[in-house]
């Protein structure tokens, strides 16, 4: 969600502006490209002119609002935001996340933008399903309890600074090494770290092997996940995706019509290091898989193996990826998901060290779903499918049940239970709700009373937007620090900071879990949302989970690069 700008505020028409005159902005050829190449490249996470999704449509916005408006809303959100201005207001209550500012970008780049946006004057008219019914305003209209407690934190390293501007340190992910007390994160930006004696230490820094990495403008691209093959102190293999400009590198092993763009690739890459007990990466490389997306949202995410399986059980050795629809569905392209031929919005399993594979560098397990109809055209490579963005994937240690959050497009965010073949039913469903995929995916619709024999499979705790925009998917506490956070599984909202809690013994498929919340405690300071502690960029926090070989959990901001780690809990003080 970064650059949501051009984003939060700019779209939908609630207060109008004086109109502009068409000399305003400029028509020249050249200057609406460049605008259009800067749109995409800044934009188009969170922006499209068809439909709101993370943010407003802006289809008809240099009509609606003034110029002038525009580009001090470009330059400084947050400003125009807690200046007071009504519309900003508005459109930031409904949106619920800042945009950063724009304010170094050269004034020829806006006025590009602006000169592609005034392009755009009209929504398409859209074929919606006139069988839904009334659209949902509130579609979960109970809000989230406190659960009385408190996280106690304490802060265990800061991340070195990737950036001149923007978020200090895009931290996304830290696990544990199998079978040993070593302890890795990432940042998107491209920099793998092990951290040794309480400080990250650069393990591997991606774009130095691939010169096409593509880590801008944010929204998940760049080194989006890594894991480590449950055998790697013996034979050295570890695994990560990242993005790459698709124009820049080898082509695509999944990629679909060519007349649907594609601005990001996706690549899955295999590590050989040669001494595993080094802290440094020495060795070799080679790509499994490449696949499109029509926008860097959503793409490849998360990459995993079980943890919990064993020498000999199906699952040992075996790769989780989670593929998003990348914007397929906002883009008005829903036919490349829901589809066993297509890889997109489907949790896969793959062998990484077999090699029958339509492209010979990976395996595809026997006992995978649709194996068996493969020859009918399905992929073989599917493990569950109808996911918009398969964010995060874990395991309850208790009763080794599969876990994987997913965000949503303008409402439900939801956690699901991973189960074989199943269908969870993105872009026909959002959380236990419809959806209309061809009409306005602001809304969402109740479900039919003919909904259990629908085929899809419904989460087990959702939360709508009026909670946090994002769901942070974390891990079910088995610690022995905290005896008390025993069975809970944690997670959160990406934006804000809140952090959530359900029992791991009450989920199950055909249940909708209660969520509770906690507040935390920073230096002996309580706050009701990390929002509230982080020192820089407090606009967003950029929540993330990560745990280590003890299963201690831990909580990391990736606005200020800062790392905490949960060591108590507290009856409620405040």
């Amino acid at each position: 969600m970064k650059n949501f700008l051009i984003c939060t505020i700019l779209g939908l028409g609630f207060f109008f502006f004086a109109c502009q005159p068409k000399s305003a902005y400029s028509t020249d050829t050249a200057v609406i490209d460049r605008g259009k190449q800067v749109f995409e490249a800044q934009c188009t996470s969170c922006h499209n002119f068809l439909t709101s999704g993370m943010g407003p449509s802006l289809a008809g916005v240099t009509t609606d609002v003034s110029h002038d408006w525009l580009v001090a809303f470009i330059k400084n959100p947050i400003a125009v935001i807690e200046g007071g201005d009504e519309r900003a207001q508005v459109l930031f209550a409904e949106y619920k996340t800042y945009m950063p500012p724009f304010a170094t970008m050269p004034e020829e780049d806006i006025d590009a933008i602006l000169a592609y946006m005034n392009t755009y004057q009209a929504t398409p008219d859209l074929e919606g399903d006139e069988n839904l019914g009334p659209p949902l305003e509130d579609p979960i209209p109970d809000t989230i309890p406190m659960s009385g407690e408190t996280l106690v934190l304490r802060e265990v390293m800061q991340i070195p600074n990737s950036a001149d501007k923007g978020q200090r340190a895009r931290i996304n992910k830290m696990m544990p090494l199998p079978g040993t007390d070593r302890l890795f994160l990432h940042d998107l930006r491209g920099t793998l770290y092990e951290v040794t004696g309480g400080k990250p230490k650069a393990f591997l820094n991606v774009p130095d092997y691939f010169p096409a990495f593509k880590e801008h403008p944010g929204h998940a691209s760049g080194l989006s996940s890594f894991t480590f093959h449950p055998e790697y102190m013996s034979n050295g293999l570890f695994y990560t995706n990242h993005t790459e400009y698709p124009d820049k590198g080898p082509g695509a092993d999944f990629t679909y019509e060519d007349t649907i763009k594609i601005t990001v690739r996706a690549v899955l890459t295999e590590w050989k290091q040669d001494d595993p007990t080094s802290s440094v990466f020495s060795g070799t490389k080679r790509e499994i898989m490449r696949v499109d997306f029509v926008t860097q949202i959503h793409a490849m995410q998360e990459i995993a193996f079980n943890p919990l399986a064993k020498p000999g059980d199906e699952d040992y050795g075996l790769l989780y990826i989670g593929l998003g629809d990348g914007g397929a569905v906002e883009n008005r392209f829903p036919f490349i998901v829901q589809d066993k031929s297509r890889i997109w919005g489907n949790i896969i399993r793959i062998d990484p060290v077999g090699n029958d594979s339509k492209n010979g560098h990976y395996g595809i397990p026997p006992g995978n779903p649709f194996v068996s109809e493969m020859d009918q055209g399905a992929l073989g490579e599917i493990y569950a499918m109808g996911f918009r963005n398969a964010h995060r994937m874990t395991w309850d240690a208790a009763d080794g049940k599969m876990l994987a959050s997913g965000i949503g497009h303008h409402q439900i965010e939801e956690l699901n239970i991973i189960e074989p073949g199943r269908n969870y039913g993105w872009p026909e469903r959002e959380g236990t709700f419809r959806f209309d995929k061809s009409g306005d995916l602001q809304h969402v619709y109740a479900l039919p009373e003919d909904y259990a024999s629908d085929g899809f499979t419904y989460p087990v705790v959702q939360f709508d937007h009026d909670e946090a925009a994002a769901i942070s998917s974390g891990f079910v506490y088995y610690g022995e620090q905290i005896p008390a956070l025993k069975g809970k599984y944690l997670f959160g909202g990406i934006v804000n900071g809140r952090i959530f809690s359900v029992e791991a013994a009450d989920l199950h498929l055909g249940h909708q879990s209660p969520i509770s919340e906690f507040k935390v405690k920073f230096e002996g300071n309580p706050a009701t949302k990390l929002q509230d502690i982080t020192s820089e960029y407090n606009d967003r926090v950029d929540l993330r989970f990560g745990i280590d070989s003890k299963g201690e959990i831990y909580v990391f901001t990736k606005a200020d690069g800062r790392v905490y780690k949960i060591v108590g809990l507290e009856g409620n003080e405040m």
